[in-house]
């Protein structure tokens, strides 16, 4: 079982953030971890599929299925995954300052045998992996946030950039 809460602060309010986020098509080239990734439906909104394969530091794969249950704009994504893990997540883009507190949630079960046993024998191994994505997503992420507003004026370039 993988139980995680975090809270990150990024650049940009809500809206804008959210904005951004609505750009799955370029989720594999902020992440690297991310590989095959396809959305099914329409931007962030209920009842859209998310898919993808995970690739973490550490030897394995998942591939996974996330399908968001509730979106409500720009605050709150409720979801749950299927796949090589299986679980609940949840975000919650909260206003703070002129930015943005990112409050992520999931708790999740891997399903693969071999990713049972490996955190069986070797539960610092998989956290290091698992906090090794979490951290280039975050840092990957405020890096794009950073390139998506025009410094002069503070707004947003071209959707995202």
């Amino acid at each position: 079982m993988i139980d995680y809460r975090g809270s990150f602060d990024f650049p940009l309010p809500p809206d804008q953030v959210w904005d951004v986020l609505e750009h799955s098509e370029r989720f594999e080239t902020w992440w690297g971890w991310l590989h095959e990734f396809q959305r099914d439906g329409g931007g962030l909104e209920e009842g859209s599929v998310l898919r993808g394969v995970v690739s973490p530091p550490v030897p394995y794969e998942m591939r996974i299925r996330v399908v968001l249950d509730h979106c409500r704009r720009p605050h709150r994504i409720d979801a749950h995954v299927e796949g090589d893990l299986e679980g609940s997540a949840d975000l919650l883009l909260e206003p703070r300052g002129d930015g943005t507190r990112a409050a992520v949630s999931w708790t999740v079960e891997m399903k693969q045998r071999s990713m049972r046993i490996a955190a069986r024998l070797a539960p610092p191994l998989m956290r290091f992996g698992h906090d090794r994505v979490v951290e280039m997503t975050v840092s990957s992420f405020r890096r794009h946030l950073g390139r998506a507003v025009d410094p002069p004026r503070g707004r947003p370039v071209g959707g995202g950039g």
